[in-house]
């Protein structure tokens, strides 16, 4: 086999690839083996047909194809591999030439996106500068408001419903007649705006046992976006009480004996939480930065093809102005994972199992999942190899926010390890860990990301064989 290589731009290429009659044989012998073991030919056993026989029948055309079919995508592979390319996206696939007749050869063409070459900027002591942490009282005491809510108790009243009233209520909705949904017994807080419009004013000053009609438009379902006529029916009303900041408070709510001790572990809390949010920003500056510092070049038939799938998700693919965000932020998405892709080439960055399981457990939690589930599920999906790049695209960035320089806009510098969660949020993630070590997907991924790091080569190769 032989191939070239054209750059016809910085982020596609077009392989020539040229395969002697002799080479392809082998295939040739497979497609005659497997189309003789699929027809009949009187006077022969079913897959004994000679292949001059089989040749006669289906014609030379189609023996070499299904042989074409078969070979393209490894002879794609050993092309991609020899000219050390990392290709992306849909290839296109155009054969030139199959060797029908002696003397002819099999020839393709594939045009296809690669990784862009990236040249990375002197990343060591980037500086970046932050907000300062401050802790207000105020932000203590809207945490020490949040825990008495959680123990708060809830005390039944004989009055008209009230704004912030705890409500047990039946929901019923119909459109021309027909019920289309209905509830009971459903707790609400009145005045949190969170089931259908209209109904926080319907239930205002209504009495227990009474009912209320509405017009309101449906969330979900069907009849999504359609007006119905719904009628609510308040089954008990409720008052939240919270208890009393004393002493016994802080004994019922936490492990501490005083409030004095309570509050001061809530100011601690406030303290860290806002340390975290300051190693968010100095995150996002650090990679704004390296943003600013790095040419990156982005394929354009990508570019394209995520902007029509967006829009055509959400029905809008005639709003010109939505159309120039999404290829703004499809741009710049591009453009990070390139260079995060690059910064873990270039610190050899590698994902450990411990790691893998930290990351797919936070995912979990943000999707209200059972981490062991959640991770069976990206398996089935075949999102792993996807999962394992991001992980290492965030240790990349770590490693670069290791070596900045951060300063806050004090003036004071601030060291990137104090930044971190506390030991009892790390405590939580390692109390997960034994859950999902049991998952398959854990055996399953290692052995993926060992045997092959190359998910977008893979995809290519079997896209090569469907353009074929």
């Amino acid at each position: 086999m032989k191939s070239a290589v054209e750059n016809l731009n910085p982020t596609r290429v077009k392989l020539t690839i040229e395969v002697p009659a002799e080479e392809l044989q082998p295939y040739v012998d497979t497609a005659l083996k497997q189309i003789g073991d699929q027809i009949q030919v009187p006077g022969f056993r079913r897959g004994k047909v000679p292949a001059r026989i089989i040749e006669q029948r289906v014609g030379r055309g189609a023996v070499v194809q299904e042989a074409v079919n078969e070979a393209l995508p490894q002879y794609f592979s050993d092309a991609v591999e020899e000219h050390d390319l990392s290709p992306i996206g849909e290839p296109n696939v155009e054969v030139t030439e199959v060797p029908l007749e002696a003397g002819q050869q099999l020839v393709f063409t594939v045009e296809v996106d690669v990784r862009p070459e990236i040249t990375l900027p002197d990343y060591d002591g980037l500086e970046v500068t932050v907000d300062p942490i401050t802790v207000e009282d105020a932000d203590v005491d809207e945490r020490l408001e949040l825990l008495r809510a959680r123990f708060a108790t809830q005390t039944p009243v004989e009055r008209p419903v009230e704004n912030g009233d705890l409500v047990t209520i039946d929901l019923r909705a119909e459109i021309d007649g027909e019920e289309i949904d209905s509830v009971t017994g459903v707790s609400y807080e009145v005045g949190e705006g969170n089931m259908l419009p209209g109904m926080d004013e319907a239930l205002l000053g209504m009495s227990v046992g009474e009912s209320k009609d509405f017009v309101a438009p449906l969330a979900g379902g069907e009849h999504e976006g359609k007006d119905a006529d719904c009628t609510v029916t308040v089954g008990a009303v409720k008052v939240r009480e919270l208890p009393e900041v004393d002493d016994d408070f802080a004994q019922l709510a936490s492990e501490f004996d005083t409030v004095e001790e309570l509050t001061a572990d809530l100011r601690s809390g406030v303290e860290q939480n806002k340390k975290f949010e300051q190693g968010i920003q100095a995150r996002d500056k650090v990679l704004e930065l390296l943003l600013e510092k790095t040419e990156v070049p982005v394929p354009e038939s990508i570019v394209e093809a995520e902007i029509h799938s967006h829009l055509e998700g959400e029905g809008r693919l005639e709003d010109d102005e939505h159309r120039a965000e999404v290829d703004e932020s499809t741009r710049k998405a591009l453009r990070t994972q390139f260079i995060l892709d690059k910064l873990a080439e270039v610190e050899e960055v590698e994902v450990g199992q411990n790691e893998l399981i930290e990351y797919l457990i936070m995912q979990a939690q943000q999707y209200n999942m059972d981490p062991n589930q959640f991770a069976q599920l990206l398996d089935q999906q075949g999102q792993v190899p996807s999962i394992m790049s991001e992980v290492a695209r965030r240790k990349a960035l770590a490693a670069v926010l290791d070596k900045a320089k951060i300063v806050d806009t004090d003036g004071n510098e601030i060291d990137i390890d104090d930044l971190v969660p506390n030991e009892g949020e790390d405590a939580e993630v390692e109390g997960d860990v034994e859950i999902v070590e049991e998952a398959v997907v854990v055996e399953e991924t290692i052995e993926v990301t060992e045997a092959d790091a190359s998910d977008d080569a893979d995809a290519t190769d079997e896209a090569v064989a469907d353009k074929a």
